[in-house]
């Protein structure tokens, strides 16, 4: 009896389509009474997008597994238009301290609204952990959140594809420093091709730029606020323009205090 329904268990299982996977969760939204559509990015399956059934009732045994932010391990069942989540045991419990600090939560909100305008082709294991890296520091309060922010879109951004050129000429190749930087055209740019109202950047601000990108956190922390907030407002320049449409939760992040002039 025991090894006939193992094996009836088995062929089950064969034929059931479900699958595991790690996943951040970025974002939600209702779904008739009770249930949620949950868009995940995933450690192997890229960006998912899957129903939640029950979620919202309050004996939902996994519903708080799958708010923003939180880092689970979730199977799903393949349905014909969205996949269905059956299991979610959490992995990383980020939420709550993100949301009881402004900065953080702003920042985790522009972090998971520009990963979910990723392509799907550009949702790897690498950008999945990154994420996970970003929201755990985030959680932490390892450094400042704009500084964790601003981190994660430079690396996003160029594990997509779209490294910002920091050490030579965006357009010539012509090796730096150089002290102009135009989003549009890749990054740093030198006095020859630079164009007419390029914005200029002073030795703090283009080492800072690099820092962030290498994740050298004692040089970001040491930065003069005054650099922080200008590698801030180039970084978000840089990735609303290659990700095409702005990142909304931007307008809510506190911009870095510039300090004295």
């Amino acid at each position: 009896m025991r090894h006939g329904a193992a094996g009836a268990a088995a062929e089950d299982n064969r034929l059931v389509p479900t699958y595991r996977d790690e996943v951040v969760v970025l974002r939600t939204h209702k779904l008739g009474e009770a249930d949620r559509i949950v868009t995940m990015l995933s450690r192997r399956h890229g960006k998912l997008r899957a129903v939640a059934k029950g979620v919202r009732r309050t004996s939902s045994r996994f519903g708080s597994r799958l708010e923003p932010f939180m880092v689970a391990d979730v199977q799903l069942y393949e349905g014909r238009s969205l996949d269905v989540v059956q299991q979610a045991e959490s992995l990383g419990s980020y939420g709550a301290d993100i949301a009881v600090h402004y900065d953080r939560y702003t920042s985790a909100h522009a972090m998971v609204e520009a990963a979910d305008r990723l392509n799907e082709a550009e949702a790897t294991p690498q950008q999945y952990l990154l994420l996970v890296g970003g929201l755990r520091a985030l959680a932490k309060g390892e450094h400042a959140a704009r500084s964790i922010l601003d981190s994660y879109l430079l690396r996003a951004m160029a594990l997509s594809g779209w490294a910002p050129a920091l050490s030579e000429c965006a357009r010539c190749g012509t090796v730096g420093p150089h002290d102009a930087f135009v989003a549009q055209l890749g990054g740093t740019i030198c006095r020859d091709c630079a164009p007419v109202g390029a914005a200029r950047l002073d030795d703090a601000t283009a080492g800072l730029l690099r820092s962030l990108m290498a994740g050298e956190w004692d040089e970001v922390d040491a930065a003069p606020p005054r650099a922080t907030a200008g590698a801030s407002g180039l970084i978000a320049a840089y990735a609303q323009w290659h990700l095409e449409r702005g990142i909304r939760s931007l307008a809510h992040v506190a911009a870095p205090e510039e300090g004295p002039r």
